[in-house]
């Protein structure tokens, strides 16, 4: 892999220092309860595998991801191949969450991502985790699924391994020698994954939860209470755009890194724009809580253990009367502390 050569003006390089910046004040303004920094994390991860997954062309929305979520990952049963993918992404974001302190950047652990990634995927059963036999190129098609045009020509069956070793190599001494910034490696790292395009299919998702393994690696803890995915989905057209301004440059003798770092760091700074945004709302609600009836709180605490209750369940919890409940609920829906799902008998509740 040729070393790349980076250099930026002074936007860039305030960027990285205001990230970093709220990356060093992380463990100070986490003052919330760990049932509110538990909750802020279930929902980043909802709008971030709903969000990664319809990146790449699955329909479910946010609310069909958490309702998934809640209550088909213990019994496996997945219909289609939007629930499947969200399936596999919801279990390999959980594998980084839980495990990215003893998960070095290696040939391994990638492939291990990505048998975990699509593992509900019958489709792909026979290339979980092995590099692509088949060329993989990024093409165009017209409005009847036609194939029409080559976007982009990743790299050949014949000559990934070679270029994937290169990368991890490549990728791991730059940030054991702190060669570069930590961000300028990781989204190197990122363009030329995709470049490679080393899987048969899923890369795109796989870079996804790669970045967030390797930002956790690279100390930025609070990567978890915020979607990154949502910030790319929101900025699709321009992630395309800056990943391919970048990618067609890779074999020149100058690549163009510039739009698609900017890209990436400006993605970086809405994310944690966005967390710290939530958590000044987060900590205003709190503060509020101290005023709400005793059998509020009570629903609070029983939504903060339980992802989904009825007013049948909320009423041994709570030892309240059903009418009292509904009042109390109403309450907290149009305070929107409570999200309401469904109507009539089929009604119940979320944080």
């Amino acid at each position: 892999m040729r070393e790349p050569r980076l250099a930026f003006g002074p936007d860039l390089v305030k960027l990285i220092a205001e990230i970093d910046e709220f990356k060093g004040r992380w463990e100070a303004l986490k003052t919330l309860s760990p049932d509110r920094l538990s909750a802020l994390r279930k929902v980043a991860t909802i709008e971030s595998v709903g969000a990664s997954t319809r990146i790449e062309g699955a329909k479910l929305s946010d609310a069909e991801v958490e309702d998934l979520l809640s209550r088909a990952i213990s019994v496996k049963a997945f219909k289609t191949r939007d629930e499947q993918e969200v399936a596999g992404y919801a279990e390999a974001m959980d594998l980084v969450f839980e495990a990215h302190a003893d998960m070095r950047l290696t040939e391994n652990h990638i492939r291990q991502l990505h048998k975990t990634l699509l593992r509900h995927s019958d489709r792909d059963e026979r290339h979980r985790g092995s590099y692509k036999s088949l060329s993989n190129n990024v093409v165009a098609f017209d409005v009847e699924g036609q194939e029409i045009d080559v976007v982009f020509e990743t790299t050949s069956p014949f000559d990934t391994p070679r270029e994937m070793e290169a990368l991890v190599a490549w990728t791991r001494k730059a940030l054991d020698e702190e060669a570069l910034h930590p961000l300028l490696i990781i989204a190197v790292f990122v363009a030329t994954f995709l470049a490679i395009h080393p899987f048969q299919d899923g890369n795109g998702r796989l870079s996804r939860v790669l970045t967030t393994l390797l930002l956790l690696r690279a100390g930025y803890a609070y990567v978890p209470y915020a979607s990154l995915e949502r910030v790319i989905e929101e900025n699709k057209e321009l992630y395309y755009k800056a990943l391919r301004r970048t990618q067609t440059t890779l074999k020149s003798e100058t690549p163009d890194w510039e739009l698609w770092i900017g890209f990436f760091l400006h993605c970086l700074k809405r994310q944690k724009d966005g967390l710290s945004a939530r958590l000044d709302r987060e900590r205003i609600s709190q503060d509020s809580e101290a005023d709400l009836p005793e059998l509020s709180l009570q629903v609070l605490k029983a939504l903060q253990t339980n992802e989904r209750l009825t007013i049948a369940q909320l009423a041994p919890i709570t030892g309240a009367n059903r009418n009292t409940l509904k009042v109390r609920l109403r309450e907290l829906v149009a305070e929107g502390r409570v999200r309401q799902h469904g109507k009539a008998r089929a009604t119940w509740y979320s944080l």
